[in-house]
Protein backbone atom coordinates (compact mmCIF):
# COMPACT_ATOMS: atom_id res chain seq x y z
CA UNK A 1 0.00 0.00 0.00
CA UNK A 2 1.79 3.09 -1.00
CA UNK A 3 1.61 6.08 0.82
CA UNK A 4 -0.36 9.30 -0.26
CA UNK A 5 1.23 11.92 -1.82
CA UNK A 6 0.01 15.68 -1.00
CA UNK A 7 -0.48 18.26 -4.27
CA UNK A 8 -1.46 22.35 -2.81
CA UNK A 9 -2.25 24.06 -5.88
CA UNK A 10 -4.26 27.06 -6.17
CA UNK A 11 -5.91 26.14 -9.22
CA UNK A 12 -7.66 22.92 -9.89
CA UNK A 13 -5.98 21.98 -13.04
CA UNK A 14 -2.83 21.23 -11.32
CA UNK A 15 0.38 23.13 -11.15
CA UNK A 16 1.61 21.55 -14.37
CA UNK A 17 -1.67 22.70 -15.66
CA UNK A 18 -1.27 25.53 -18.50
CA UNK A 19 -3.39 28.06 -16.47
CA UNK A 20 -1.63 27.61 -13.26
CA UNK A 21 -0.06 30.71 -12.08
CA UNK A 22 3.37 30.74 -10.82
CA UNK A 23 2.43 32.48 -7.60
CA UNK A 24 -0.21 29.88 -6.39
CA UNK A 25 1.51 26.89 -6.91
CA UNK A 26 3.25 24.79 -4.10
CA UNK A 27 5.94 22.27 -4.61
CA UNK A 28 5.02 18.36 -4.24
CA UNK A 29 5.68 17.67 -0.98
CA UNK A 30 6.61 13.66 -0.81
CA UNK A 31 5.85 11.67 2.09
CA UNK A 32 9.04 10.19 3.63
CA UNK A 33 9.61 6.74 3.78
CA UNK A 34 9.68 6.23 7.00
CA UNK A 35 6.09 7.32 7.52
CA UNK A 36 4.88 5.02 4.48
CA UNK A 37 6.45 2.06 5.85
CA UNK A 38 5.43 2.49 9.75
CA UNK A 39 1.61 3.49 8.04
CA UNK A 40 2.00 0.09 6.00
CA UNK A 41 -1.04 -2.41 6.93
CA UNK A 42 1.36 -5.17 7.26
CA UNK A 43 4.09 -2.47 9.67
CA UNK A 44 2.46 -4.34 13.36
CA UNK A 45 1.73 -7.82 12.12
CA UNK A 46 5.41 -7.89 11.28
CA UNK A 47 7.03 -6.06 14.11
CA UNK A 48 5.04 -8.76 16.53
CA UNK A 49 6.48 -11.34 14.18
CA UNK A 50 10.06 -10.06 14.78
CA UNK A 51 9.10 -9.37 18.21
CA UNK A 52 8.50 -12.58 19.06
CA UNK A 53 11.28 -14.10 16.99
CA UNK A 54 13.66 -12.08 19.19
CA UNK A 55 12.07 -12.86 22.26
CA UNK A 56 12.40 -16.30 21.22
CA UNK A 57 16.12 -16.02 20.40
CA UNK A 58 16.86 -14.32 23.67
CA UNK A 59 15.56 -17.27 25.70
CA UNK A 60 16.89 -20.00 23.79
CA UNK A 61 20.43 -19.21 22.03
CA UNK A 62 19.83 -21.98 19.10
CA UNK A 63 16.00 -20.86 18.54
CA UNK A 64 17.51 -18.83 15.11
CA UNK A 65 19.97 -21.77 14.02
CA UNK A 66 18.83 -23.43 11.10
CA UNK A 67 21.01 -26.69 10.12
CA UNK A 68 21.43 -28.58 6.80
CA UNK A 69 21.40 -32.34 7.71
CA UNK A 70 21.44 -35.06 5.18
CA UNK A 71 20.56 -32.06 2.59
CA UNK A 72 17.39 -31.33 5.18
CA UNK A 73 16.85 -28.19 6.57
CA UNK A 74 16.22 -28.73 10.81
CA UNK A 75 15.51 -26.29 13.17
CA UNK A 76 12.98 -23.97 15.24
CA UNK A 77 12.53 -21.36 12.23
CA UNK A 78 12.11 -24.32 10.11
CA UNK A 79 9.30 -26.51 12.32
CA UNK A 80 7.42 -23.12 12.38
CA UNK A 81 7.11 -22.72 9.18
CA UNK A 82 6.26 -26.25 8.93
CA UNK A 83 3.45 -25.77 11.41
CA UNK A 84 2.29 -22.56 9.74
CA UNK A 85 1.35 -24.72 6.69
CA UNK A 86 -1.93 -25.84 7.77
CA UNK A 87 -3.34 -22.70 9.13
CA UNK A 88 -2.36 -20.49 5.52
CA UNK A 89 -4.17 -23.14 3.96
CA UNK A 90 -7.08 -23.02 5.85
CA UNK A 91 -6.71 -18.58 5.59
CA UNK A 92 -6.43 -18.59 2.29
CA UNK A 93 -9.46 -19.94 1.50
CA UNK A 94 -11.26 -17.98 4.60
CA UNK A 95 -9.71 -14.72 3.36
CA UNK A 96 -11.13 -15.02 0.09
CA UNK A 97 -14.43 -15.87 1.62
CA UNK A 98 -14.29 -13.06 4.65
CA UNK A 99 -13.40 -10.92 1.50
CA UNK A 100 -17.12 -11.46 -0.35
CA UNK A 101 -18.56 -10.50 3.23
CA UNK A 102 -19.34 -14.02 4.27
CA UNK A 103 -17.41 -16.39 7.05
CA UNK A 104 -16.61 -20.26 7.13
CA UNK A 105 -16.82 -21.96 9.81
CA UNK A 106 -16.69 -25.41 8.41
CA UNK A 107 -12.98 -25.80 7.07
CA UNK A 108 -12.32 -27.65 10.61
CA UNK A 109 -15.20 -30.49 10.36
CA UNK A 110 -13.40 -30.22 6.31
CA UNK A 111 -10.49 -30.83 7.58
CA UNK A 112 -11.86 -33.86 9.37
CA UNK A 113 -14.33 -35.52 7.06
CA UNK A 114 -11.25 -35.25 4.24
CA UNK A 115 -8.22 -37.15 6.15
CA UNK A 116 -10.94 -39.44 7.18
CA UNK A 117 -11.73 -40.52 3.64
CA UNK A 118 -8.37 -40.74 2.53
CA UNK A 119 -7.51 -42.70 5.89
CA UNK A 120 -10.07 -44.95 5.35
CA UNK A 121 -9.56 -45.60 1.56
CA UNK A 122 -5.92 -46.30 2.33
CA UNK A 123 -6.90 -48.52 5.53
CA UNK A 124 -7.20 -52.23 4.52
CA UNK A 125 -6.05 -51.47 0.81
CA UNK A 126 -3.39 -53.86 -0.05
CA UNK A 127 -1.62 -51.32 -2.46
CA UNK A 128 -1.57 -48.63 0.48
CA UNK A 129 2.38 -47.87 0.01
CA UNK A 130 2.48 -47.57 -3.78
CA UNK A 131 2.48 -43.72 -4.73
CA UNK A 132 -0.88 -44.49 -7.00
CA UNK A 133 -2.81 -45.43 -4.53
CA UNK A 134 -2.12 -42.57 -2.06
CA UNK A 135 -2.82 -40.44 -5.09
CA UNK A 136 -6.60 -41.71 -5.71
CA UNK A 137 -6.87 -41.74 -1.62
CA UNK A 138 -5.75 -37.74 -1.41
CA UNK A 139 -7.63 -36.96 -4.84
CA UNK A 140 -10.92 -38.49 -2.90
CA UNK A 141 -10.49 -36.56 0.02
CA UNK A 142 -9.89 -33.32 -1.88
CA UNK A 143 -12.78 -34.04 -4.00
CA UNK A 144 -15.36 -34.72 -0.94
CA UNK A 145 -14.25 -31.85 0.70
CA UNK A 146 -15.23 -29.85 -2.87
CA UNK A 147 -18.19 -31.47 -2.47
CA UNK A 148 -18.65 -29.73 1.21
CA UNK A 149 -17.89 -26.77 -0.34
CA UNK A 150 -20.03 -26.61 -3.06
CA UNK A 151 -22.61 -27.29 -0.35
CA UNK A 152 -21.98 -24.11 1.64
CA UNK A 153 -22.12 -22.21 -1.48
CA UNK A 154 -25.57 -23.55 -2.25
CA UNK A 155 -26.61 -22.40 1.10
CA UNK A 156 -24.83 -18.47 0.97
CA UNK A 157 -25.16 -17.78 -2.88
CA UNK A 158 -28.58 -19.61 -4.08
CA UNK A 159 -30.50 -20.22 -0.85
CA UNK A 160 -29.28 -16.61 0.41
CA UNK A 161 -28.68 -18.15 4.08
CA UNK A 162 -26.50 -16.07 6.13
CA UNK A 163 -23.10 -17.29 5.75
CA UNK A 164 -22.42 -17.84 9.63
CA UNK A 165 -25.68 -20.10 10.02
CA UNK A 166 -24.99 -21.47 6.64
CA UNK A 167 -21.66 -23.06 7.53
CA UNK A 168 -22.46 -23.58 10.72
CA UNK A 169 -24.51 -26.28 10.15
CA UNK A 170 -21.43 -27.86 8.29
CA UNK A 171 -19.32 -27.12 11.26
CA UNK A 172 -21.61 -29.26 13.82
CA UNK A 173 -22.15 -32.11 11.16
CA UNK A 174 -19.32 -32.54 9.82
CA UNK A 175 -17.44 -34.01 12.66
CA UNK A 176 -20.73 -36.44 12.97
CA UNK A 177 -19.96 -37.72 9.05
CA UNK A 178 -16.49 -38.18 9.83
CA UNK A 179 -17.70 -39.86 12.79
CA UNK A 180 -19.48 -42.06 10.42
CA UNK A 181 -16.68 -43.02 7.21
CA UNK A 182 -14.43 -43.87 10.29
CA UNK A 183 -16.85 -45.74 12.25
CA UNK A 184 -16.39 -43.89 15.33
CA UNK A 185 -12.97 -45.47 15.17
CA UNK A 186 -9.32 -43.67 15.15
CA UNK A 187 -8.31 -45.16 11.87
CA UNK A 188 -4.57 -45.11 11.04
CA UNK A 189 -2.51 -46.51 8.71
CA UNK A 190 0.86 -47.53 8.01
CA UNK A 191 1.70 -45.85 4.63
CA UNK A 192 5.50 -43.53 3.62
CA UNK A 193 3.98 -41.85 0.69
CA UNK A 194 1.15 -40.01 2.58
CA UNK A 195 3.19 -39.80 5.24
CA UNK A 196 5.60 -37.96 3.01
CA UNK A 197 2.81 -35.50 2.60
CA UNK A 198 3.34 -34.19 6.10
CA UNK A 199 6.45 -34.99 7.17
CA UNK A 200 8.88 -35.66 3.68
CA UNK A 201 11.21 -32.98 2.10
CA UNK A 202 11.49 -31.43 -1.21
CA UNK A 203 14.91 -30.20 -1.91
CA UNK A 204 15.52 -30.02 1.77
CA UNK A 205 12.31 -27.76 2.27
CA UNK A 206 9.42 -29.81 4.34
CA UNK A 207 6.44 -30.84 2.37
CA UNK A 208 4.04 -28.88 4.20
CA UNK A 209 5.74 -25.88 3.74
CA UNK A 210 5.99 -26.52 -0.26
CA UNK A 211 2.37 -27.40 -0.74
CA UNK A 212 1.42 -24.34 1.43
CA UNK A 213 3.59 -21.74 -1.47
CA UNK A 214 2.42 -23.78 -4.00
CA UNK A 215 -1.38 -22.93 -3.11
CA UNK A 216 -0.45 -19.46 -2.08
CA UNK A 217 1.10 -19.05 -5.95
CA UNK A 218 -1.78 -20.39 -6.93
CA UNK A 219 -4.19 -18.36 -5.37
CA UNK A 220 -2.54 -14.98 -5.51
CA UNK A 221 -1.63 -15.90 -9.67
CA UNK A 222 -5.50 -16.04 -9.55
CA UNK A 223 -7.10 -13.21 -7.83
CA UNK A 224 -3.94 -10.46 -8.49
CA UNK A 225 -3.72 -11.49 -12.17
CA UNK A 226 -7.13 -12.00 -13.21
CA UNK A 227 -9.92 -9.76 -12.53
CA UNK A 228 -11.43 -12.71 -9.90
CA UNK A 229 -9.86 -10.26 -6.87
CA UNK A 230 -11.36 -7.00 -7.71
CA UNK A 231 -15.10 -8.41 -7.88
CA UNK A 232 -14.35 -10.30 -4.76
CA UNK A 233 -13.47 -6.61 -3.02
CA UNK A 234 -16.55 -5.15 -4.76
CA UNK A 235 -18.72 -7.68 -3.55
CA UNK A 236 -17.51 -7.46 -0.39
CA UNK A 237 -17.76 -3.97 -0.58
CA UNK A 238 -21.65 -3.85 -1.94
CA UNK A 239 -23.21 -6.81 -3.62
CA UNK A 240 -26.05 -5.26 -4.95
CA UNK A 241 -24.05 -2.93 -6.23
CA UNK A 242 -21.84 -5.33 -7.69
CA UNK A 243 -24.44 -7.24 -9.15
CA UNK A 244 -26.48 -4.11 -10.68
CA UNK A 245 -22.93 -3.23 -12.47
CA UNK A 246 -23.20 -6.87 -14.35
CA UNK A 247 -21.05 -8.81 -11.54
CA UNK A 248 -21.91 -12.09 -11.12
CA UNK A 249 -22.08 -12.02 -7.62
CA UNK A 250 -23.97 -15.69 -6.96
CA UNK A 251 -21.52 -17.31 -9.08
CA UNK A 252 -18.18 -15.45 -7.86
CA UNK A 253 -19.05 -16.44 -4.33
CA UNK A 254 -20.22 -19.67 -4.76
CA UNK A 255 -16.71 -20.18 -6.27
CA UNK A 256 -15.28 -19.15 -3.58
CA UNK A 257 -16.95 -21.38 -0.81
CA UNK A 258 -16.00 -24.34 -3.23
CA UNK A 259 -12.15 -22.77 -2.93
CA UNK A 260 -12.36 -22.56 0.40
CA UNK A 261 -13.84 -26.36 1.10
CA UNK A 262 -10.69 -27.75 -1.41
CA UNK A 263 -7.93 -25.54 0.19
CA UNK A 264 -9.10 -27.45 3.97
CA UNK A 265 -9.47 -30.62 2.40
CA UNK A 266 -5.97 -29.99 1.65
CA UNK A 267 -4.98 -28.89 5.09
CA UNK A 268 -6.60 -31.85 6.57
CA UNK A 269 -4.44 -34.26 4.91
CA UNK A 270 -1.49 -32.39 5.38
CA UNK A 271 -2.16 -31.93 9.26
CA UNK A 272 -3.09 -35.39 9.52
CA UNK A 273 -0.10 -37.20 7.46
CA UNK A 274 2.41 -37.33 9.61
CA UNK A 275 0.55 -39.26 12.32
CA UNK A 276 -1.50 -40.89 9.40
CA UNK A 277 -4.13 -41.45 12.12
CA UNK A 278 -8.05 -39.59 11.33
CA UNK A 279 -9.19 -38.77 14.90
CA UNK A 280 -12.74 -37.32 13.87
CA UNK A 281 -13.29 -35.62 17.42
CA UNK A 282 -10.28 -34.00 17.30
CA UNK A 283 -9.05 -33.32 13.52
CA UNK A 284 -9.19 -29.43 12.81
CA UNK A 285 -10.91 -28.89 15.96
CA UNK A 286 -11.12 -25.27 16.41
CA UNK A 287 -9.02 -24.56 13.14
CA UNK A 288 -11.60 -22.29 11.76
CA UNK A 289 -10.63 -19.52 14.82
CA UNK A 290 -7.28 -19.75 13.85
CA UNK A 291 -7.96 -19.18 10.30
CA UNK A 292 -10.34 -16.56 10.97
CA UNK A 293 -7.18 -15.24 13.16
CA UNK A 294 -4.48 -15.43 10.94
CA UNK A 295 -6.89 -13.30 8.68
CA UNK A 296 -7.26 -10.84 11.07
CA UNK A 297 -4.17 -10.35 12.13
CA UNK A 298 -3.04 -9.71 8.33
CA UNK A 299 -5.21 -6.64 8.14
CA UNK A 300 -8.26 -7.87 6.16
CA UNK A 301 -11.50 -6.76 8.16
CA UNK A 302 -14.15 -9.10 8.94
CA UNK A 303 -16.77 -6.23 6.97
CA UNK A 304 -15.27 -7.87 3.90
CA UNK A 305 -14.03 -6.23 0.83
CA UNK A 306 -9.92 -5.31 0.56
CA UNK A 307 -7.86 -8.37 1.59
CA UNK A 308 -4.38 -9.07 1.89
CA UNK A 309 -2.82 -12.48 1.18
CA UNK A 310 0.69 -11.32 2.60
CA UNK A 311 -1.09 -10.40 5.60
CA UNK A 312 -2.93 -13.59 5.75
CA UNK A 313 0.65 -15.27 5.59
CA UNK A 314 2.34 -13.33 8.25
CA UNK A 315 -0.97 -14.14 10.63
CA UNK A 316 -0.20 -17.70 10.01
CA UNK A 317 3.16 -17.42 11.03
CA UNK A 318 2.60 -14.89 13.94
CA UNK A 319 0.34 -17.84 15.03
CA UNK A 320 2.51 -20.95 14.52
CA UNK A 321 5.66 -18.82 16.52
CA UNK A 322 3.17 -17.85 19.49
CA UNK A 323 2.44 -22.01 19.53
CA UNK A 324 6.22 -22.47 19.81
CA UNK A 325 7.15 -19.56 22.34
CA UNK A 326 4.70 -21.03 24.59
CA UNK A 327 6.97 -23.90 24.74
CA UNK A 328 10.18 -21.63 25.00
CA UNK A 329 8.79 -20.06 27.49
CA UNK A 330 7.50 -22.85 29.74
CA UNK A 331 4.15 -21.00 29.66
CA UNK A 332 1.88 -23.56 31.88
CA UNK A 333 -0.86 -25.15 29.38
CA UNK A 334 -3.99 -23.84 31.37
CA UNK A 335 -3.20 -19.65 30.73
CA UNK A 336 -1.44 -20.70 26.84
CA UNK A 337 -4.79 -19.46 25.40
CA UNK A 338 -4.60 -16.24 27.53
CA UNK A 339 -1.10 -15.40 26.05
CA UNK A 340 -2.49 -16.41 22.77
CA UNK A 341 -5.38 -13.47 23.13
CA UNK A 342 -2.78 -10.79 24.57
CA UNK A 343 -0.51 -11.07 21.50
CA UNK A 344 -3.39 -10.95 18.81
CA UNK A 345 -4.94 -7.89 20.96
CA UNK A 346 -2.19 -5.82 21.02
CA UNK A 347 -1.70 -6.60 17.31
CA UNK A 348 -5.11 -6.02 16.62
CA UNK A 349 -5.21 -2.81 18.45
CA UNK A 350 -1.85 -1.60 17.01
CA UNK A 351 -3.40 -1.30 13.32
CA UNK A 352 -7.13 -0.32 14.62
CA UNK A 353 -9.26 2.06 12.52
CA UNK A 354 -8.89 4.86 16.01
CA UNK A 355 -5.44 4.24 15.76
CA UNK A 356 -4.93 4.78 13.02
CA UNK A 357 -7.00 7.70 13.19
CA UNK A 358 -5.48 9.24 15.48
CA UNK A 359 -1.95 8.78 13.66
CA UNK A 360 -3.34 10.37 10.79
CA UNK A 361 -3.46 13.98 11.56
CA UNK A 362 0.15 14.32 12.31
CA UNK A 363 0.93 12.75 9.14
CA UNK A 364 -0.81 15.46 7.13
CA UNK A 365 0.34 18.36 9.29
CA UNK A 366 3.81 16.98 8.85
CA UNK A 367 3.00 16.87 4.88
CA UNK A 368 1.19 20.14 4.97
CA UNK A 369 4.24 22.00 6.94
CA UNK A 370 6.97 20.51 4.49
CA UNK A 371 4.71 22.24 1.38
CA UNK A 372 4.39 25.53 3.02
CA UNK A 373 8.26 25.94 3.68
CA UNK A 374 9.45 24.53 0.57
CA UNK A 375 9.90 27.43 -1.70
CA UNK A 376 8.68 28.76 -4.34
CA UNK A 377 8.79 28.13 -7.96
CA UNK A 378 11.15 30.66 -9.96
CA UNK A 379 10.00 31.95 -13.28
CA UNK A 380 12.10 28.88 -14.96
CA UNK A 381 10.33 26.18 -12.98
CA UNK A 382 6.92 27.95 -14.04
CA UNK A 383 7.38 28.12 -17.43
Amino acid sequence: MSGPTVTLTADPTGPTGPSAPPSGSYRTAPVPVWSRVVHHQLFWPVVALVLLVIACGIKNPVFLDVEIRDGHLFGQLVDISRYAATPLLLALGMALVIATGGIDLSVGAVMAISLAVSLSYLDGNPGAGSVGTVAVAVALGILVALVAGVFNGFMVSVLGIQPFIATMILMVAGRGVAMLITKGQITTVTSPPFKYLGSGFVLGVPTPVVIALLALVGVAVLVRRTALGMLLESIGINREASRLAGVQSRNITWFVYILAGVLAGLAGIVYGAPTMAADANNIGLMKEMDAIMCVVLGGTALSGGKFYLSGTVVGALILSTIERAVIIFHIPSQITPLFKALVIILVCVAQSPKLREYLAPRRRRSVVAAAVAAPAPTKEEAR
